[in-house]
């Protein structure tokens, strides 16, 4: 079967491209049972979508959304069904809100949580029964029986029915997976992660890995539809095994690990980095893209990082008030986050730290103590964000129960924007974009900062993108920097 695999272009604000591992995957099951595969990352092709649709003629497109991009998803559907292929969607978005898609008569079928085995399923029951078209309405129904045995899957019955199976338990056995189909990246069109290097190197071979899947911990703000609860690792030496492939096979320039908790297990972390010492593999720097959990660290893993090539490690910091803390359910202190950043830094590594503003329990109180313990931490690069109650956490139903939501529209919950997305308790709108603003200027205006940059050729090469970013950043919607 001839598929085509389809990352919407985000229209958010972001400086980085990444490559779409979760597509890479998909790619890589299917090829391996014989299938034709092409991957299309919009953000970094020149061809519209459309246009290739129509020179090319797929069976099957699968098209891959997170919340923000679920109304391009649906376009690229259109646009597929426009051309007689089936279309699937699957992702964090339609895996929360399978029945949201499924009215959409462009949309076949919506595949729920992670997709390797599911997604084979389909294929099979395709060239079993390829559904055919309502004529009133359009949309595809499916006659075989066969098709509500795939778990995991929604789509519609002989009868016009969404009918919406059983989840399918997620794969526990990550070794036993291929390796992304790496080969159907256009790499030379990705940027740098963040970047390790001075300035964007335009012969950057950025890869990214994930070395296991799941997250137990239960933060409100945090959506894990698709991976879940469970923390799935894959085993130090597979993931050094594809660990090479990218460095000696594929020339990677720079590697971004992309766990939510990398470092869960401490003496597994520690495996990784010792194998990757062992093999040389250590000349290609790498970065924990996600950042880590500080309290899953200590001294020893943070030197092996180094020795194993880390250059940078980021933190979800949070917030610098621990009763915020506690209300997110962080389950994590700020004595916690001091100690990882004083064992990073004793390491030789550079930091990162991310930071929310506008969660439930802040008040302007609370926002300056964020604020403040930046300051104290002083990390290499700070990422301030206004908090977004996605579907699926439990954010969003305090947000639907005790605040007030101020848009319904997905496009609006981009996490790397400069609009509060509610209000609750003490927050208001203007509370939370006023000291959003107030930490980007606190922050990257200081004259100790702008004088130690100053002095880097980074600085001067990125001053254009500095300048152009300035008012977003720093300037309040009054427009004033004060």
């Amino acid at each position: 079967m001839k598929i085509l695999l389809v990352s919407p272009e985000s229209k958010t604000w972001s400086s980085r491209k990444h490559i779409p591992l979760g597509l890479g995957y998909l790619a890589a099951v299917l090829e391996r049972e014989g299938h034709q595969v092409q991957l299309w990352d919009t953000t970094v092709e020149q061809q519209p979508l459309g246009d290739l649709l129509g020179e090319e003629r797929f069976e099957l497109v699968g098209i891959t959304s997170v919340t923000p991009l679920i109304h391009e998803a649906w376009d690229a559907a259109r646009q597929a069904r426009e051309q007689g292929a089936v279309t699937i969607l699957g992702g964090p978005h339609p895996t929360l809100m399978p029945g949201e898609s499924m009215e959409q008569p462009d949309v076949d079928i919506v595949v729920r949580g992670e997709a390797e085995e599911t997604i084979l399923d389909i294929v099979r029951g395709l060239e079993a029964d390829p559904g055919e078209l309502d004529a009133s309405t359009g949309a595809r129904r499916f006659r075989s029986k066969s098709w509500i045995e795939i778990a995991g899957l929604s789509f519609r019955n002989s009868g016009g029915d969404i009918v919406h199976n059983p989840p399918r338990k997620p794969p526990q056995d990550l070794d036993s997976l291929p390796f992304p189909a790496h080969h159907l990246y256009k790499i030379e069109r990705y940027t740098n992660l963040q970047p390790l290097t001075d300035g964007l190197d335009p012969q950057a071979r950025a890869y990214t890995i994930i070395t296991s899947r799941g997250c137990p911990y239960q933060c409100i703000y945090c959506s894990k539809a698709v991976t879940g609860t469970a923390w799935r690792p894959r085993s130090p030496e597979n993931v050094v095994e594809e660990w090479s492939k990218l460095v000696v096979d594929l020339k990677a320039t720079e590697i971004g690990v992309t766990d939510d908790v990398m470092t869960l297990d401490i003496k597994r972390a520690k495996r990784i980095c010792q194998l990757i010492i062992d093999e040389g593999l250590n000349t290609v720097p790498w970065v924990t893209v996600h950042g880590i959990r500080a309290d899953n660290t200590d001294p020893e893993l943070f030197q092996l990082m180094k020795s194993a090539g880390c250059k940078r490690v980021g933190f979800g910091v949070e917030s610098g008030n621990q009763r915020v803390l506690d209300i997110m359910k962080k389950n994590q202190t700020i004595d916690d986050v001091r100690q990882a950043f004083r064992n990073a830094r004793r390491a030789g590594l550079q930091t990162i730290g991310f930071f929310i503003f506008g969660l439930p329990g802040d008040n302007e109180e609370s926002m300056e103590d964020t604020i403040k313990l930046a300051l104290e931490l002083d990390p290499d690069l700070a990422n301030f964000m206004i908090a977004a109650p996605f579907p699926g956490t439990e954010l969003y139903e305090m947000v639907l129960e005790e605040g007030e939501l101020f848009s319904h529209d997905w496009r609006d919950f981009a996490i790397h924007d400069e609009k509060a997305r509610f209000a609750i308790g003490e927050l208001t709108a203007e509370l939370v974009e006023r000291k959003w603003h107030e930490a980007y200027r606190r922050f990257y205006l200081r004259p100790s900062r702008l004088l130690r940059k100053g002095l880097t050729p980074e600085f001067w090469r990125r001053l254009p993108t500095y300048v152009s970013d300035a008012r977003r950043f720093f300037m309040s919607r009054s427009g004033s920097a004060s």
